[in-house]
């Protein structure tokens, strides 16, 4: 079981505390967004490390002078959230929350079920940042990259997939070499629920 943690010394995004400022502006651009405003993206960034800074893969400090750029998920679940508003185009068009969310199934395979399994990590309080470089979905953090290395490897599966014990093998070789957690997340969207099967390997 996954639980909740601080994101000290950055703070979690609290809806009620952001309702009282203006959103934040979000431009999309080639299937990302953009937040030009540096000071509303090193804002958002110490919210729950959201985006990168452009041209910073490895920030040392939250504050900093560049854009911030977002994929689409966490675009989309700052959108949920009520934290940014997102707009396209020269006359800063609206793009709301059901058109954001049909390009994002353009981008992501298995969109409902990966933004699912995001989506209830964040509301735990956990950083999630992509996994690529892990050849995972998600790399899952306690506090954050730059305070920690990430201790979860999160792979999302649907309940009618197939895993191999070669596949579970890999991985745990995978993840015993970065040392890190292996998690298979499934999610069932009818029930809104998530299964988290977290694997553990010894020595015999």
């Amino acid at each position: 079981m996954l639980l909740e943690y601080s994101l000290s010394p950055y703070r979690r995004v609290n809806a009620k505390v952001m309702d009282k400022r203006k959103k934040i502006e979000a431009e999309f651009v080639e299937n990302f967004l953009v937040i030009w405003d540096p000071k509303d993206g090193s804002e958002l960034y110490k919210m729950g490390f959201y985006g990168k800074p452009l041209g910073i893969p490895k920030p040392k400090s939250p504050d900093f002078n560049v854009p911030l750029i977002l994929d689409l998920m966490e675009g989309l679940y700052l959108v949920e959230k009520g934290i940014i508003n997102v707009f396209e185009g020269d006359g800063k068009t609206k793009v709301n929350l059901r058109a954001l969310k049909s390009r994002a199934k353009k981008v992501y395979e298995d969109f409902n079920l990966k933004y699912a399994v995001y989506k209830d990590l964040r509301d735990k309080g956990l950083v999630v940042t992509p996994g690529v470089k892990f050849g995972c979905d998600f790399a899952v953090y306690k506090r954050g990259p730059g305070l920690e290395h990430a201790p979860y490897m999160v792979s999302v599966k649907s309940r009618k997939d197939e895993i191999t014990p070669t596949e579970i093998v890999k991985a745990g070789r995978l993840a015993t070499t970065v040392r890190k957690r292996f998690i298979i997340a499934v999610p069932d969207l009818e029930k809104n629920k998530i299964e988290y099967l977290i694997f553990r390997w010894f020595k015999a």
